[in-house]
């Protein structure tokens, strides 16, 4: 299982962006392979000290993927990758 985690906050509009092509981007691919979790920066101090300035923030297995702006083609690409290692 790959773990896809969003780091968001609310009243982004870019994370509204991320979210949707998270969200269709895991649906084109086979069910049960991609576990995904949504964090909000203004629920954990941590998170807000690492990322603040980078929402939203997609990591894969806790790896950085993409901050900003976030690419379907590459994000699938990248989710294709995992599940077939």
């Amino acid at each position: 299982m790959t773990a896809l985690t969003l780091i968001s906050k609310p009243d982004c509009h870019l994370c509204d962006v991320a979210r949707e092509i998270v969200d269709a981007v895991v649906a084109e691919l086979p069910e049960g392979r991609i576990d995904v979790e949504e964090l909000s920066i203004t629920e954990d101090p941590a998170l807000y000290a690492t990322w603040w300035e980078k929402i939203p923030v997609v990591l894969i297995d806790g790896d950085l993927h993409a901050h900003w702006r976030v690419s379907a083609d590459r994000l699938r690409a990248a989710l294709v990758e995992k599940a077939s290692a």
